[in-house]
């Protein structure tokens, strides 16, 4: 089930831990909201709107991990040769690292619906990028040149 949130979308998913000789679900939510168009929020946990662990993402990088290897350094991702509907999700942090897989077709679906919101390639549009800039050169208001 996908829910519109403000501008943006949500989706709660599965992600298959893979591990040595088991695989372990672990619950999580896709997160795309318009105030930041560029990434997607990926949140664990049984709850995982409250109190889960959350790690942004690019969203063109999950794109481009839906046809082939993408990312470097903590956040990879790729499709299964064997599997149409599988991609794998790696994570690394300092305290270690995890292997996911999830469901391509589901991280594709959200993507689409993601880009009703923001085509792809307009991201920088939808940004306040003038107004946050002149709030920050004129110290929340005050003159910049000091006048």
């Amino acid at each position: 089930m996908i829910n519109r949130a403000t501008p943006g979308y949500t989706c709660p998913t599965t992600l298959h831990l893979v591990g040595p000789q088991s695989w372990t679900e672990v619950p999580a939510l896709l997160s795309y909201e318009i105030r930041d168009p560029f990434a997607v929020r990926i949140t664990f946990g049984d709850h995982a709107e409250e109190d889960g662990i959350s790690w942004l993402v690019g969203r063109d990088l999950l794109h481009a991990g839906l046809d082939q290897p993408a990312g470097e350094g903590d956040v990879r991702l790729w499709p299964s040769r064997t599997s149409g509907d599988v991609l794998f999700l790696h994570l690394r942090a300092p305290s270690g690292e995890a292997l996911f897989e999830v469901s391509r077709g589901t991280v594709a679906g959200f993507l689409q619906l993601t880009a009703s919101v923001v085509p792809f390639g307009e991201e920088s549009s939808v940004l306040q990028v003038d107004g946050e800039l002149a709030a920050l050169l004129s110290n929340g208001g005050a003159d910049p040149t000091g006048r």
